[in-house]
C-alpha cells in the first residue's frame, strides 16, 4: 500500500502491531519450525489473516497473541503435510497450549536474538543481512526497504527470498553462536542492531518521525549483547551510541509531532538517565581500547551534543575532528556529509559548502534528501534565498517521511518570503 494513500484506521492499526510484534512472533515460530523463511511466511499469513477479520470483529485485547495464535495454527497445518507429523505437531501443540498465548519474557528475549544472529549469517550477503533484517525485526514492508536501499521493490523482493532459501539450502541452526563461533557473526549482527534503532530513530517513511518502540527494541538487545560479549569494546560503543542518541527522542518533536531540529530542542526534556548510561558506556569501550571503533567514534560524537548545555557549548571542531576519524574507519558519503555539517558549525558554512558540492558531483548520494536539505541550508546562511528553497524542494520529493517532507516544503516557504 503506497505510504500516502489514506488507510482505514483499522488497517493502520494492524500495520502498527505489525510493526511492534513482528520481530517477536517471526522469533517464536523460527524456533519451533526451524526455518526462517517458513516462519516469516507464517507470520505474513497471520497478518493477512489479521486485515480480513479485524474490521469485522474489532482489534482483540491481545494482538500478538492472536497472531501467533493464527501463525501457530497455520503451521500445524502445513506440518500436517510433512513427513515429520507426529513429533512436529506435538512440539507445536505443547507451545500453543500455553494459558494467555505469550511467552515468557526469556524466550522471547533468546527468540529475537537467535533470529538476529541467523539472519546475520556469514552465509548472506551483507546487503541480504540487512534486507532480512529490516524485514524480519523492523516489520518493515518490501517496498519501504527497498526506498532505503535506493533500488527497485522488484529486486529487493528477490533479494528477501533468495537471502530465506540461502538459509534454508545451508541449513543454518536458530541458534546464538558460542565460543570461537561468536565473534565473526558479533560485528554483523551490531550492524543490525544499528539499523534498527536507526529505524526507530528516523523512519524512512510513514507519518511519524521516530518509531520509539524500535529504539527500545534495538537498544534492549544492544544490553543483551553487552552481557554476551562483555569484553568487546564495540558493543560498549554500539550501546553508548544508542543510549545517548536515544536521550534526546522525547525533545526531536512537538506536542503536534513536527519536527524540532538539534539546535531548537528544549535540552531539559532530554533523558539525563540514559545520557548517564551512555556515557558509562562509552567510557568502558574506551577502556577495552576501541576508541577508534565505528561505533565508539559515532558515540563520542553523540558526547560532544550530550555534555553541551547549550548549542553554543557545543564543540563543532572537535566533532569534525572526529568525523574525520569515523572516515577513515568506515568511509562513507553519508559521513562526508555529516561532516560537512559540522565544518559548517566550526568554520562556516563557505567551507562546508565547497565539501558539500564535491558531494553532489560525485553523486553517489544523488537520491539522498539530506544532500539537498544541508546544501539548501548552508545557502540560506549564505543569503541566497532562491536557490535554497530549490533545493528544500528537491530534498522533500526524495523522503518518505511525512514529517521530514512537512519540514523542508515549510523551509521552502521561508526561503520565497526572502527572495529578491
Amino acid at each position: 500500500m503506497p505510504v500516502d494513500e489514506p488507510m482505514p484506521a483499522t488497517h493502520r492499526a494492524v500495520e502498527a502491531v505489525w510493526r511492534i510484534e513482528a520481530a517477536r512472533l517471526i522469533g517464536a515460530l523460527a524456533r519451533v519450525v526451524r526455518d526462517v523463511g517458513v516462519a516469516e511466511d507464517l507470520a505474513q499469513d497471520a497478518l493477512v489473516a489479521a486485515l480480513e477479520q479485524w474490521p469485522v470483529t474489532g482489534i482483540p485485547d491481545k494482538p500478538g497473541a492472536w497472531l501467533m495464535t493464527i501463525a501457530r495454527r497455520r503451521a500445524v497445518d502445513g506440518v500436517r503435510r510433512e513427513v515429520r507429523l507426529a513429533e512436529k505437531v506435538a512440539e507445536l501443540g505443547r507451545t500453543a497450549e500455553r494459558a494467555d498465548g505469550v511467552e515468557d519474557d526469556d524466550q522471547v528475549e533468546d527468540d529475537v536474538l537467535r533470529l538476529m544472529f541467523t539472519a546475520c549469517h556469514p552465509v548472506l550477503t551483507p546487503p541480504a543481512r540487512a534486507a532480512l533484517t529490516l524485514k524480519m525485526l523492523a516489520g518493515l514492508r518490501t517496498e519501504e526497504i527497498a526506498r532505503a536501499f535506493l533500488v527497485p521493490t522488484a529486486t529487493m523482493a528477490q533479494r528477501v527470498v533468495r537471502a530465506k532459501k540461502a538459509l534454508a539450502d545451508a541449513r543454518v541452526p536458530f541458534e546464538v553462536p558460542t565460543g570461537a563461533e561468536l565473534a565473526p557473526r558479533l560485528a554483523s549482527v551490531l550492524g543490525v542492531v544499528y539499523l534498527l534503532f536507526n529505524e526507530g530513530y528516523s523512519a524512512t517513511a510513514g507519518p511519524d518521525l521516530v518509531r520509539p518502540a524500535l529504539c527500545a527494541e534495538a537498544m534492549r538487545l544492544g544490553r543483551v549483547l553487552a552481557a554476551l560479549a562483555p569484553d568487546e569494546p564495540e558493543v560498549h560503543g554500539l550501546t553508548a551510541l544508542m543510549e545517548l542518541q536515544a536521550s534526546r527522542l522525547r525533545a526531536r518533536t512537538d506536542a503536534a509531532g513536527e519536527i524540532v531540529t538539534l539546535l531548537d530542542q528544549d535540552r531539559g526534556r532530554w533523558d539525563r538517565l540514559l545520557i548517564q548510561r551512555g556515557l558509562a558506556a562509552l567510557d568502558r569501550a574506551v577502556a577495552l581500547g576501541g576508541g577508534t571503533g565505528r561505533y565508539t567514534v559515532q558515540a563520542a560524537i553523540a558526547a560532544c551534543h550530550a555534555r553541551a548545555g547549550t548549542p553554543q557549548d557545543t564543540d563543532w571542531a572537535r566533532i569534525a575532528a572526529l568525523y574525520t576519524v569515523l572516515a577513515h574507519v568506515a568511509p562513507s558519503p553519508v559521513i562526508d556529509l555529516n561532516r560537512a555539517v559540522a565544518v559548517s558549525m566550526a568554520e562556516g558554512p563557505a567551507a562546508a559548502l565547497d565539501l558539500v558540492d564535491a558531494l553532489v558531483a560525485a553523486k553517489t548520494l544523488a537520491r539522498y534528501h539530506l544532500l539537498p536539505a544541508v546544501r539548501a541550508d548552508l545557502l540560506t546562511k549564505l543569503a541566497r534565498p532562491t536557490e535554497a528553497r530549490a533545493e528544500f524542494e528537491r530534498a522533500a520529493t526524495l523522503t518518505d517521511n511525512a514529517r521530514e517532507r512537512a519540514l523542508l516544503l515549510s523551509r521552502a516557504a521561508e526561503c520565497s518570503t526572502q527572495e529578491p
